[in-house]
């Protein structure tokens, strides 16, 4: 399916949902973290804030919904950001690692993951990860998700 076509079946159920959403799809293994969010183990994810400067691209905002892909650019599931905020990644708290619902969701578990990625992701933009780097934290919630016809908004 589609983004289109996942966007359109999520507007026949909830048409007050608007017409803009975002497309994207988890940038370390999309495949087994869209699934964690489809089936609603995650329900956070954290970003570079150094790469929203760099590449001028607007912070996620509370109320958007985004259409989350997988690894072959199909729609897995529609999504509604709930939280959003910025912290330095030495201040990322056990509570946002376990809501990522990755690994045994500890906090040493997602620190080790996350510094790992986020250093990969900088260098290739010519940046230095440090752990004082600002990191965008988004807390959302599943509102639809047809592999198993659900509808939860």
């Amino acid at each position: 399916m589609t983004h289109q076509e996942m966007w359109t079946a999520y507007k026949a159920v909830s048409p007050g949902a608007g017409n803009h959403y975002g497309v994207w799809a988890y940038g370390d293994v999309p495949d087994t973290l869209a699934e964690l969010t489809r089936t609603g183990v995650k329900t956070a994810t954290a970003s570079s804030g150094p790469l929203y400067a760099l590449e001028g691209e607007p912070l996620p905002e509370v109320g958007e919904y985004s259409v989350v892909l997988n690894s072959r650019n199909e729609a897995v599931c529609v999504t509604h950001t709930t939280k959003v905020y910025t912290m330095p990644f030495c201040e990322v708290t056990a509570d946002h690692a376990y809501k990522e619902g990755e690994g045994d969701r500890s906090l040493e578990y997602w620190q080790r993951v996350h510094e790992n990625f986020f250093r990969a992701e900088l260098a290739e933009a010519g940046l230095e990860f440090s752990p004082e780097m600002p990191v965008v934290c988004e807390e959302f919630e599943v509102v639809y998700s047809p592999s198993e016809a659900q509808y939860r908004g």
